[in-house]
């Protein structure tokens, strides 16, 4: 069995970053560029988006570290990237600069890194018939 090393550390920064909105997500939420106290409905969509990703993030690196195919979970990390992306467009004039330039572009290059990881090419079949039986 092995290891998806490139699942495996970006299903553990996505699983690191639900974590931080989990624990602190005022804190969580400066990171990515916000710099009010959230409130109310805003403090609830923070704690949804750290489920999220912890379960996506958590879901990947589970998959990786056992030799599964991963594709499938890099396409949910980049759906969600996608998501936050589409709303964070349709909001664009109301975010800080900072929160644009963070928020929306983590997000770019989330569903870029989703992407490649849901299109790139599994184990070869040569690389499979080499591993000793188990």
């Amino acid at each position: 069995m092995s290891i998806d090393r490139a699942a495996l550390v970006a299903g553990s920064i996505r699983l690191a970053s639900g974590i931080q909105f989990l624990i602190d997500p005022v804190r969580a939420n400066r990171v990515w560029g916000g710099s009010e106290e959230p409130k109310g409905t805003h403090r609830l969509l923070l704690y949804s988006m750290g489920y999220r990703d912890a379960l996506i993030g958590g879901l990947l690196a589970s998959a990786a570290l056992r030799g599964k195919n991963t594709r499938g979970w890099f396409l949910a990390s980049g759906g969600a990237d996608a998501a936050d992306l589409m709303g964070g467009l349709s909001a664009h004039n109301e975010l800080k600069r900072s929160e644009q330039l963070i928020g929306l572009g983590g997000a770019a290059i989330g569903i870029g890194v989703g992407l490649w990881g849901a299109t790139r090419r599994g184990p070869s079949k040569e690389a499979a018939t080499l591993r000793p039986e188990q």
